[in-house]
């Protein structure tokens, strides 16, 4: 979902900057609930204050909800075929190598010095090593980002 929110937000719509996208998906990762609802939601806001927010959300979630509940429906009897289980195995592949391109492409944007790659280096460390919980790791990286910029940056 992350490529497709990039690429029609910012290539194609021009109604936001990568920085924005990248800000809209980290406070998407601290409130409750799935990046692209929470992504739309802030760009509706943007776009048409409440209403846009409501119909954004809405936009988001109606067409996947009656898709996936078709789908569901017809796969829960398919998925007992090894034609099936191969299918969603090489799926599974492909959307890890979308994610990992979009990853790159949101930390080449966000990197801009060498405090910013090491924020990147021990946030990766953190949770990748320590399992400490995302939401835990935002506050941190905020609250290094507040105190850097106040007392370290001139």
């Amino acid at each position: 979902m992350l490529p497709l929110l990039i690429r029609e937000l910012v290539d194609n719509k021009h109604w936001c900057t990568e920085e924005e996208v990248l800000d809209y998906f980290s406070l998407a990762q601290c409130t409750p609930g799935v990046i692209a609802i929470n992504s739309a939601t802030f760009v509706g806001y943007k776009r048409g204050k409440v209403w846009g927010g409501i119909i954004a959300s809405l936009g988001v979630v109606t067409v996947p909800i009656i898709i996936i509940t078709v789908i569901a429906a017809v796969l829960q009897n398919l998925m007992a075929y090894p034609l099936v289980q191969h299918l969603f195995a090489g799926v599974r592949i492909a959307v890890a190598a979308l994610m990992t391109i979009t990853i790159f492409r949101l930390v080449k944007k966000a990197c801009k010095d060498g405090i910013s790659v090491g924020i990147v280096i021990v946030s990766f460390a953190l949770l990748a090593v320590l399992k400490l919980n995302s939401v835990w790791l935002v506050l941190l990286a905020a609250v290094f980002g507040i105190a850097y910029g106040r007392w370290f940056k001139k």
